[in-house]
């Protein structure tokens, strides 16, 4: 019989190939930990995914940044703001339940998948004409809402920052992958840290975890550069379809 372990390292290195593409890897990643050690609390849960995310998180960002430009000013204040968000909803997950929040996400994902889908150009690049100071408003003010959804719930974080930089700074597919990826690792860590001092990391779990998630990681980006922005649109409209599956499972039959 295979082991609860290999099983959640395999799960763990196709959360790294997706992530690397349009993030979402959570919605695999997480589950199966879930369900192979029920024994855990959630918040230890939630602690010991953090640790790979954010391992093979690294390795597709080093990737992106050999072949994308990345506006590291911008992305810098946006991952601040969603580093404060994301400790701060890692914090609410021992005290709050999250449920109430899951059939408004789940709406709001149906929204992406339709007008992603029905907009045929949608990720391609699109000048928006934004000063600086606007962009950095934007970003910042969404990613203090992605950022804490990240630290308190966290599946498919990656694929609504994508959509952030794509829908309200004009980015194309390609930049948006390398610059979620920046703010994803910001998230993360604040997530790992606050985890960690709170006890609710099983490393003897994470690190072989992280290990496959970096092969996954490093593969899926490798993928992502290869094939392109239409691509990249196709596996990001399967990722949101299968985040909305994975939601109304949890708000209607769970």
């Amino acid at each position: 019989m295979i082991s609860s372990t290999v099983i959640v390292c395999i799960a763990a290195f196709i959360a790294g190939f997706i992530d690397a593409i349009v993030g979402g890897g959570g919605l695999v990643q997480t589950p199966v930990l879930f369900m192979s050690f029920p024994q855990y609390s959630v918040a230890t849960l939630l602690g010991t995914t953090k640790f790979p995310s954010f391992l093979g998180t690294s390795v597709s960002l080093y990737q992106y940044a050999k072949r994308v430009t990345i506006q590291w000013k911008l992305v810098g204040f946006i991952a601040a703001a969603a580093f404060c968000s994301a400790m701060f909803g890692s914090y609410l997950v021992s005290s709050i339940s999250n449920a109430t929040f899951k059939p408004i996400i789940l709406v709001a994902l149906i929204i992406v998948a339709i007008y992603t889908y029905s907009k045929k150009n949608f990720g391609q690049h699109e000048e928006k004409d934004l000063t600086f100071s606007v962009a950095v408003a934007k970003g910042v003010v969404s990613g203090l809402i992605i950022g804490f959804y990240d630290g308190f719930i966290g599946p498919g974080t990656g694929s609504f920052l994508v959509l952030m930089f794509i829908s309200l700074l004009g980015h194309d597919f390609m930049h948006a992958s390398a610059h979620a990826k920046t703010v994803n690792l910001a998230t993360n860590l604040a997530s790992i840290i606050y985890f960690a001092c709170t006890g609710n990391i099983l490393f003897e779990l994470a690190i072989p975890m992280a290990m496959c998630n970096m092969i996954g990681g490093f593969l899926g980006t490798r993928f992502a550069l290869l094939r392109g922005n239409k691509f990249i649109r196709i596996f990001f409209l399967c990722v949101v379809c299968g985040t909305i599956l994975r939601f109304g499972y949890d708000v209607f039959l769970k």
